[in-house]
């Protein structure tokens, strides 16, 4: 299958992908502010610059978008139909970072917390409660 549309264009469309202040992660950052949680953004200073960072909680949350991060069983993650091996390939780069960025958290000693695109558009109240839940009693006990 020929893409419809020019490289050039592609090239245009992928540029704007934004890798922070996404959609999902403004709105898990306000709900958290919200509730009186504190964060810092994009820490350069941790590997994989984790979305949020709440050194209170030893807790760094990456918002990860279903696309680009492969979740699995979700709808969204598909792969597209022209260059199937070169996206593949940055597919499971993407994979094998982000395995890599979390185990060198962990080993440092922070709880890391992965929270998907699709979770918060479903249900993010839910999984919001969820989390603040699991913040407050692991900072409590």
């Amino acid at each position: 299958m020929v893409d419809r549309i020019s490289s050039s264009h592609r090239s245009w469309n992928m540029s704007r992908i934004r890798g922070k202040d996404t959609k999902p992660e403004m709105i898990l950052r306000s709900l958290l502010w919200r509730a009186g949680f504190r964060y810092r953004l994009h820490d350069k200073r941790l590997p994989g610059k984790p979305d949020l960072v709440l050194p209170k909680h030893n807790t760094v949350i990456f918002v990860n978008g279903c696309y680009w991060h492969r979740h699995q069983g979700c709808s969204k993650v598909t792969v597209p139909k022209t260059n199937k091996a070169f996206w593949q390939q940055k597919f499971d780069n993407t994979v094998a970072r982000d395995a890599r960025k979390t185990s060198e958290l962990i080993e440092c000693g922070w709880r890391v917390i992965i929270v998907w695109e699709c979770e918060l558009e479903s249900n993010s109240v839910g999984l919001f409660k969820a989390l603040s839940k699991q913040l407050i009693e692991d900072y409590d006990g």
